[in-house]
């Protein structure tokens, strides 16, 4: 069955400033509850922000190190899902279910994509 990576990306200088309801943790608990139960996600998190975080390039044979914050990025990826789903389309109504529950101030995007096997 292919897997699937949702990378869900955020623009990490727009946050919302309020604390999420409680309500929106009760939704999306419920929905992790019902994913995990279908033995669709495999693993999922949050990532800590880009100042935290550290860029490798590979380039003219040398490595160099940046360190954030990565200002220059307007969206970043804030979290991600892996998913074993019978195909795409199961894996895009996941990721919309996902979407859809947060509130509807929020600027959210995920990018959803295969993972090529072997």
């Amino acid at each position: 069955m292919p897997r699937f990576l949702s990378m869900i990306r955020i623009d990490e200088q727009n946050l919302p400033a309020q604390t999420p309801d409680p309500e929106f943790e009760a939704r999306m608990g419920a929905l992790f509850e019902e994913i995990t139960k279908a033995g669709v996600m495999l693993d999922t998190a949050g990532l800590a922000p880009t100042s935290q975080g550290t860029r490798v390039s590979w380039e003219d044979g040398k490595l160099s190190y940046t360190d954030g914050p990565f200002t220059e990025t307007k969206e970043v990826v804030g979290g991600y899902a892996l998913m074993q789903c019978k195909d795409k389309a199961e894996a895009l109504e996941w990721t919309k279910r996902f979407l859809e529950i947060h509130p509807n101030n929020w600027t959210v995007t995920a990018e959803v994509r295969e993972i090529a096997e072997g």
